[in-house]
């Protein structure tokens, strides 16, 4: 655990001001506390408490918090130095707030990362163009030339002519038993660089990008990249003569990544019960995040700022996660430190992942919970939910793990998740989940976001106060 600098926190302050004047948000939801919330059955029931909560909340704030992170960070890989920005960011304002704030450092594995850039601008330019670079090929170089697309990887059609292949990027048809041999191949033809695209996912899922495995000492960069961005370059690739690319690989190692946390002792003093309010703030190579899990971390800054000024007796913690997307190693460390005296201080932890999206079929706000057993934290929402009117929309708590409540489901903390999700399953989340797409524009809702806010908002009141 280490105290921070503010200087580089101040920088990026400084520099958000600009970005957040500039660019345009989707509208806040404008309600009153007893108006009928979107999708709601009834109209609330809402106690003095929820009052005080509610009426201090702003999507409008957490959306310009949720701009910074997706826009001007975008992805933030575990233990780069895009997840540290996003870090200190994050630990800034839960300064300002007032909270006794620390960062959680923990080694994590190497990661090894592309960009995309579209010389002649001919690709949209509203989605990320990160990629994964492959550990086993050309590393921390930069290559140019024009794409040629082959087919498929395990029967390539190579150009009659081999001049239009040397010196061009490579696409195909990705199949990990072939990329070594197609790969080397590629590279004898002249190539200088390889795209290797993902097969389709099944609707609603479509296929993220990928660091590529399997290969040892390639000669030139290969790089895996979304399915979203496979169709736009083979859509582009339909229409014009020429679409010439560039390609940036690096390697990054030795990497440290950090849990955020920030604390308010209750009235209750040192020894206390404590309650927490989470999401992870990592992404994905190659999505910015705006919804997994930009939406549970703003939601989680949000409720820091109004619950600042709000008095309780339980010992108030707002940790937002590092690494979550590579296995919970963030939360798992966290909770490995903590003492057994310490494990039993928590009367409930509200774990927030994915709480915005605009998809129309996510309908439906799930409470999951590891055991898929009932417990402080799914009966706290559960009541919130009755109170705000959204008793059909609320289901569980089902069982499932996959997300932070799990490290501290794992010990006996009462725990768990909070998502709107399709409603057939949890298993059916948005298109835009973990890929280039997941942006404020695309794939987040701020009607959504407020609703999730008062939720949790009401929910952690109700626990906390005694």
């Amino acid at each position: 655990m280490t105290e921070r600098s503010g200087l580089s926190r101040r920088g990026l302050l400084a520099g958000v001001a600009g970005v957040t004047a500039a660019t345009a948000l989707p509208a806040a939801p404008a309600w009153g506390a007893d108006d009928l919330r979107p999708g709601a059955v009834h109209r609330p029931n809402l106690d003095r408490y929820d009052r005080q909560v509610v009426s201090g909340l702003s999507s409008e704030r957490a959306l310009e918090h949720l701009q910074v992170l997706s826009e001007r960070i975008g992805p933030r890989i575990g233990g780069t130095a895009s997840e540290k920005r996003a870090a200190d960011y994050i630990a800034g304002q839960l300064d300002r707030f007032g909270y006794r704030t620390r960062l959680e450092p923990f080694p994590v594995a190497d990661k090894f990362l592309a960009q995309i850039t579209d010389v002649r601008g001919l690709l949209p330019d509203d989605l990320c163009w990160q990629a994964g670079a492959a550990p086993g090929g050309k590393l921390d170089v930069t290559v140019e030339g024009p794409v040629r697309d082959v087919g498929p990887a395990t029967a390539p059609v190579w150009p009659a002519d081999p001049a239009l292949i040397t010196g061009s990027i490579v696409i195909a048809d990705d199949t990990a038993a072939a990329r070594p041999a197609f790969v080397a191949a590629a590279a004898a033809r002249g190539a200088v660089a390889v795209i290797l695209l993902p097969a389709d996912g099944v609707f609603p899922r479509r296929a993220s990008a990928f660091s590529p495995s399997g290969l040892t000492d390639a000669p030139i960069p290969v790089v895996g990249v979304a399915q979203v961005q496979k169709r736009l370059i083979r859509e582009a690739l339909g229409v014009v003569s020429s679409l010439p690319l560039r390609i940036s690989t690096a390697a990054h190692r030795g990497l440290i990544s950090n849990n955020v946390i920030g604390e308010r002792r209750g009235k209750s003093g040192p020894n206390g019960p404590i309650v927490m309010v989470s999401g992870h703030y990592d992404t994905v190579t190659g999505a910015p995040g705006a919804n997994d899990d930009g939406s549970g971390t703003v939601l989680t800054m949000e409720l820091a700022r109004v619950f600042s000024r709000i008095p309780t007796d339980a010992t108030l913690r707002f940790a937002l996660w590092g690494s979550e997307e590579q296995g919970l190693i963030g939360s798992r460390y966290h909770v490995k430190q903590l003492a057994q005296d310490q494990r039993d201080r928590y009367r409930a932890v509200f774990q927030n992942d994915m709480v915005a999206t605009s998809w129309d079929p996510a309908v439906t706000y799930w409470l999951l919970s590891f055991t898929g057993l009932a417990n402080a934290a799914t009966d706290a929402v559960r009541a919130a939910g009755q109170r705000l009117g959204y008793d059909a929309q609320l289901v569980g708590p089902v069982q499932r793990g996959a997300s932070d409540h799990q490290s501290f489901q794992e010990v006996g903390i009462a725990s768990a998740n909070f998502s709107w999700r399709g409603e057939l399953a949890p298993s059916f989340l948005e298109p835009p989940y973990h890929s280039p797409e997941d942006t404020i524009a695309k794939n987040v809702s701020p009607e959504r976001l407020q609703v999730s806010m008062e939720l949790i908002g009401c929910a952690t009141y109700a626990v906390a106060r005694g």
